[in-house]
């Protein structure tokens, strides 16, 4: 996965210390290095003797010509003292990436009354020439470097703007058309494209099928390193060693595809016409490259691949998504809901210490190939990218894992603040019943995130919106 870069550009003025600039300068960019976070800063060392963007000694130009060159995905104006606004404004609109504001709050006026910065004050003046230049920003609570609110702040900055990068480059692999019956997984390609930049790349049936048998007549080492690990994962008992082989070679044609064609997710069909064709579900071999970082979603389902690039990076890709049916109410918790497919969630998810690799339990064929079993539970976020009637949103709400009574499939049972409430909107839509599963809390990011995605609105269930704006603030 490619790191984020980040553009680092303090920002200072004439009229303030320039000494207290410089210091918080050095100050802010090792508090960022404590972060921990697995990004690239880019800054304007060696562009004047400061490295600070000032009055325009260093002309916005400069500045522009360095983070293009170095492909910045993101810029970040940390306010030292008042500074710069018209330079700060130039810049992030040649720029056109997620841009930060922030400065260090201000220490109380010397004794004989002068004051050393001003940060908040240039604040103010910076983010309405932001306004006047149509340049979306983020904005961080004038605090102290080492206020937690900062750190949030940040961190939720570089989440959402790794979201932000990662849609503008979106490319979704279709396997095969949606299930004739499935008219809830029409997407308007055409749009897709022309509003977010969302290219689909279509295969056939036909495509992945010649591919998969020359994996397998080949077995290759690629091949055999897939068996192994399905064989140290999963109890594949149940299902015979041809299974196994075959299960195995779909994942590898599938990776294959999804990196010739630069694609980030893929959307399969998965049924019913791929168990006639090749006698397999895809359910594990789906599970297995979303593991990787691949997510696949099933039913040829496009927005719900795009929800799952969405949600992964907003995890930084530090933990797999799963793909889930919302399925049916909890038989005793009125808020309680079962998170299902067929046999698709990462391996890595699953409470039992080898889940099984078994034949599918609806369809009259009973092909192999599902992993079934539970997924460990905890806090979680729930997502879905969806559109219709030109219009698109992100339908945002947080879970908590509960008991719940055994089920095939691969599931987990989850508790939520209001079903009611959460069933009203997904059935008014514009959503259906797939969503978007991760542990951890990338609501926020996410919310961030489509302040720099023109035509998506984020629809947050819980928190709502005054909640998540105020967390980011720090007033909770």
């Amino acid at each position: 996965m490619k790191k984020l870069k980040l553009g680092y550009a303090p920002t200072r003025r004439f009229v303030f210390s320039e000494e207290d600039a410089f210091k918080y300068k050095v100050m802010i960019r090792e508090k960022l290095d404590s972060f921990g976070m697995d990004i690239d800063i880019v800054d304007l060392e060696g562009l004047n003797e400061e490295g600070l963007l000032y009055n325009d000694n260093i002309g916005a130009d400069k500045i522009i010509e360095r983070f293009q060159r170095e492909k910045v995905d993101a810029v970040f104006f940390p306010h030292c003292n008042f500074g710069t606004e018209d330079t700060v404004a130039r810049v992030a609109k040649a720029l056109g990436k997620p841009t930060l504001l922030w400065g260090p709050r201000d220490e109380a006026p010397l004794e004989d009354g002068m004051r050393l910065r001003d940060t908040q004050c240039g604040l103010f003046a910076t983010g309405k020439i932001l306004r006047r230049f149509n340049v979306p920003f983020t904005y961080v609570t004038n605090s102290r470097v080492n206020d937690p609110v900062f750190e949030r702040g940040f961190k939720n900055f570089i989440s959402a703007a790794n979201v932000v990068s990662k849609f503008r480059t979106l490319r979704i692999l279709q396997i095969a058309p949606r299930p004739a019956s499935f008219w809830t997984m029409m997407v308007n390609e055409g749009e897709l494209l022309e509003r977010f930049g969302i290219e689909v790349y279509p295969i056939t049936l036909i495509d992945i099928q010649r591919t998969t048998e020359r994996i397998e007549k080949q077995n290759g080492s690629e091949l055999q390193e897939a068996i192994i690990y399905i064989r140290a994962m999963l109890d594949v008992s149940e299902v015979t060693e041809a299974a196994v082989k075959r299960v195995a070679a779909l994942k590898v044609a599938m990776k294959k595809y999804a990196i010739d064609t630069g694609s980030s997710a893929i959307a399969i069909q998965c049924w019913s016409s791929l168990q006639d064709a090749m006698g397999i579900m895809p359910c594990l071999a789906n599970a297995l490259l979303t593991d990787e970082q691949i997510p696949v979603t099933c039913e040829t389902d496009i927005h719900g691949a795009i929800t799952s690039v969405m949600v992964q990076a907003a995890a930084m890709n530090q933990a797999p998504t799963f793909f889930a049916d919302l399925t049916v109410r909890h038989p005793e918790n009125p808020n309680g809901e079962l998170l299902f497919h067929c046999g698709n969630f990462p391996v890595s998810l699953s409470v039992e210490d080898k889940p099984k690799l078994r034949h599918h339990f609806l369809f009259d064929d009973h092909a192999p190939g599902t992993h079934e079993g539970e997924i460990r539970g905890g806090d979680m976020t729930l997502a879905r990218f969806d559109g219709d009637h030109g219009e698109y949103s992100l339908f945002l709400g947080k879970a908590r894992g509960i008991q719940g009574p055994y089920t095939r499939g691969s599931y987990v049972w989850v508790e939520v603040n209001d079903w009611p409430l959460w069933e009203e909107k997904l059935v008014k839509g514009p959503y259906v019943h797939h969503s978007v599963g991760i542990h951890a809390n990338v609501i926020p990011s996410l919310y961030e995130a489509c302040n720099y995605i023109p035509g998506l609105t984020p629809d947050p269930v819980d928190p709502t919106e005054a909640e998540i704006r105020a967390w980011l603030r720090g007033s909770v």
